[in-house]
């Protein structure tokens, strides 16, 4: 069953192509809009008509998820949330705005510290961090702001040093069987 007002929608649409130099082009013209603006007004009616028929005949109701927040927003509001999610879940790296780069990259830190084995390094891991916070908040090339707060060094590597030091004492009450010779093809075999 078709509705009068999207016919009528229909045929209006039709009228002004077909018409594009007629009378009412004419005066839309002479109104100071641009060209084609009465076809760019018709297409919004059209397609307005249309979603308040899809309305009536109930096609957005019980869509799932309707009344319910998006998820992964947190607690707080997250201007950037749809960036950060499409990072995520292409798993995306070196791509994207500072701001959202340095999100991401801070909360990977710890882990990434950890692999590091000398305490240099991991000063050095540091500092070049906080110095490219420090640089995406100067930059003015627009963007999402910075919200990634810089890293006390001292107390990351105090962190660092314990997360090590437990990591140590759990080794060898994990790995209580005597190590196993590796076979390089080098010397005698047993």
């Amino acid at each position: 069953m078709t509705d009068p007002r999207e016919v009528a929608a229909r045929y209006r649409s039709r009228q002004r192509t077909r018409d594009a130099d007629g009378a009412e082009a004419q005066e839309t013209e002479d109104a100071g809009a641009a060209p084609g603006a009465a076809a760019a007004v018709d297409r919004a009616a059209y397609i307005e008509t249309a979603i308040q028929v899809a309305i009536r005949r109930g096609e957005f109701d019980d869509l799932p998820g309707a009344g319910k927040p998006l998820e992964g927003l947190g607690t707080h509001h997250d201007p950037d949330w749809w960036i950060r999610r499409k990072i995520e879940t292409e798993n995306i790296t070196g791509l994207g705005p500072p701001a959202i780069m340095l999100r991401a990259e801070d909360a990977g830190l710890g882990a990434r510290l950890d692999a590091l084995g000398r305490e240099g390094d991991v000063r050095e891991a540091l500092e070049d961090f906080n110095r490219r916070v420090i640089e995406a908040r100067r930059q003015l090339q627009g963007g999402p702001p910075v919200v990634t707060a810089t890293r006390d060094v001292e107390a990351e590597v105090v962190a660092w040093r314990e997360r090590r030091e437990s990591r140590r004492a759990a080794a060898p009450a994990e790995d209580a069987s005597p190590p196993r010779r590796r076979r390089f093809g080098l010397g005698r075999r047993a």
